[in-house]
């Protein structure tokens, strides 16, 4: 007859082993759920960003753009998604009541929404400007009163890179008014200011040869995207008359242009003999009066 006390020792032996068994294979369990995690998030970006290259392919530059960012956007979206479905699956592997939490982030999450309105803003705001199509990874935008480049798109907020390098990055319940620099062409607009005794048609027709000549150039050829439009007289100045022109340019060129239509327009007023004005005082005497010394 075996010794009870054996027995007993041997079934607590055994109930340790069955525990360390069943501790391994949760451990496993959960190791496995993690990489299958890890391999549809890397399946599933393989695919958006195949889909991305896909479709890029005989777009033009604004269409690349807007796959662009909805591509970052789904994959965020997608990680989120793949994220918090493994962390329930292994939290209740590992035999931890995920309702009752679901319950409590649920009640939880109702409390926070009073005091968080503006992320849930935020997102909203972003969700609907990327349906709407209004920013997109490198356009130019103005929003909340930042100028700068499109860096990086997501439905919290918008990373803009100003012309001195400095970053902003703007949430998307600040934005109410979208000002986009970089759909289809904009127009280098330019004040010319004049002299009034000035031959307006001598001034237009200065005007044109200077477009004219900055087209025929290979720099500038496939930059400018129209003949140059002269307004006319746009505004009577203290001591100049302005003239309002414009050149339809490819977006991402309108200063550059600008800025050589100015610097050939003054090489081409130095040669007309066409004066640009600066401010000065006339002094006149009346017959008969002298003027007093200070």
């Amino acid at each position: 007859m075996k010794n009870p006390f054996i027995l007993f020792l041997k079934k607590i032996e055994l109930e340790v082993y069955v525990e360390w068994l069943d501790f391994i294979f949760i451990i496993l369990d959960s190791m496995v759920i993690l990489f299958v995690a890890w391999f549809i998030l890397r399946i599933t970006k393989k695919i958006i960003l195949s889909i991305e290259v896909k479709m890029s392919e005989n777009s033009t530059v604004d269409d690349v753009k807007r796959i662009k960012t909805l591509s970052r956007v789904m994959r965020y979206i997608t990680s989120v998604l793949v994220i918090s479905l493994s962390v329930m699956t292994v939290l209740s592997i590992l035999g931890i009541p995920v309702a009752p939490l679901l319950a409590t982030a649920g009640v939880a999450g109702v409390a926070i929404g009073f005091g968080a309105q503006s992320l849930v803003k935020d997102y909203f705001t972003g969700f609907v400007m990327l349906i709407e199509n209004q920013i997109r990874q490198g356009d130019v935008v103005e929003i909340a009163g930042k100028i700068g480049t499109v860096e990086e798109v997501t439905l919290r907020y918008i990373r803009l890179r100003d012309y001195e390098g400095v970053v902003h990055f703007v949430p998307n319940n600040a934005i109410s008014v979208v000002t986009n620099r970089s759909r289809n062409f904009l127009y280098a607009v330019m004040d010319v200011c004049v002299a009034y005794k000035t031959d307006l048609t001598h001034l237009n027709q200065t005007l044109r040869n200077v477009a004219k000549e900055m087209r025929e150039d290979p720099r500038f050829t496939s930059l400018i995207l129209d003949d140059l439009e002269i307004a006319g007289l746009d505004n009577f100045g203290e001591s100049s008359i302005v003239v309002r022109c414009r050149i339809k340019v490819d977006t991402s060129s309108q200063m550059l242009v600008k800025r050589e239509f100015q610097g050939r327009l003054k090489l081409a007023f130095e040669q007309e003999e066409i004066e640009i004005p600066y401010r000065h005082l006339v002094i006149q005497q009346h017959p008969g009066k002298t003027l007093l010394n200070p």
